[in-house]
């Protein structure tokens, strides 16, 4: 199963996704600040490589969850992770990946949280564990281990794939931008490999605590152009979230 925050994410493991052919559930419909959903394009990319929308895809709108981590409102995130985990067991699945833990986005940050909370549950209702891994949205996509750790799933495409994962991410016209910043930035070749982390689920946050992640001084420079009202931070928005969600699965699980 892949799970991700935004539609377009799939893209960064399109290699395994043409290979594993995953159920892919989706947090947000990608609207951003505009309103204008990208879920159709996902379809599209999901389409092409033979995998399947789950239960949750394009649930809420990016402008929602924002403001539910703001107001606090967990209850909608366990709810989440609940109905995630009932597809895993559902589907008797053995492998789960998405979205990192990386202090760029807090909606991609949340959706880890998501993540680890519906594996632990659905890993105690199946009797055995459930492979979770996290692949990089900011970082380079063949960047080095985040932490020592249990080996990373590695998928190397060849040029055949690499061309058709770089036609699919040109043809999401709603990420022209993203798409052509991230060529720029790292070449194509990098994306040639793909690379998903083990996930620790014995670690409630997964971040060193101390630092400031990048979000919270994105989202000031927001609100002082006038863009934002409020900024998400880890201290106050989305650490209460993950200690919910972390707390939920383990007295459930």
């Amino acid at each position: 199963m892949l799970v991700v925050g935004h539609p377009g994410h799939e893209l960064r493991v399109y290699g395994w996704l043409t290979s594993a052919r995953p159920i892919v559930q989706v947090l947000t419909d990608g609207s951003g600040s505009e309103g204008h959903s990208r879920i159709d394009s996902t379809t599209t990319v999901l389409d092409g490589a033979a995998a399947r929308p789950g239960s949750v895809y394009g649930r809420m709108t990016d402008r929602e969850i924002y403001r539910l981590i703001l107001a606090g409102d967990h209850a909608r995130f366990l709810g989440l992770a609940d109905e995630i985990a009932d597809e895993l067991v559902r589907h008797d699945v053995t492998v789960a990946a998405g979205d990192a833990i990386e202090g760029f986005n807090p909606s991609h940050d949340v959706c880890r949280y998501v993540i680890n909370a519906a594996v632990r549950l659905a890993s105690a209702r199946l009797g055995r564990p459930i492979a979770c891994y996290g692949f990089a949205l900011d970082a380079a996509p063949d960047a080095a281990a985040p932490s020592a750790g249990a080996a990373p799933l590695r998928v190397r495409l060849d040029d055949g794939l690499l061309d058709r994962k770089l036609k699919a991410a040109h043809a999401y016209a709603e990420l022209k931008l993203e798409v052509d910043r991230a060529l720029e930035r790292f070449g194509a070749e990098p994306f040639r490999t793909e690379i998903l982390w083990p996930v620790d689920l014995a670690d409630p946050y997964g971040w060193d605590t101390s630092r400031i992640p990048y979000y919270e001084s994105y989202g000031a420079e927001r609100v002082k152009n006038g863009v934002y009202e409020h900024v998400v931070t880890f201290r106050d928005h989305v650490k209460p979230l993950a200690d919910a969600l972390w707390g939920h699965s383990a007295a459930t699980g």
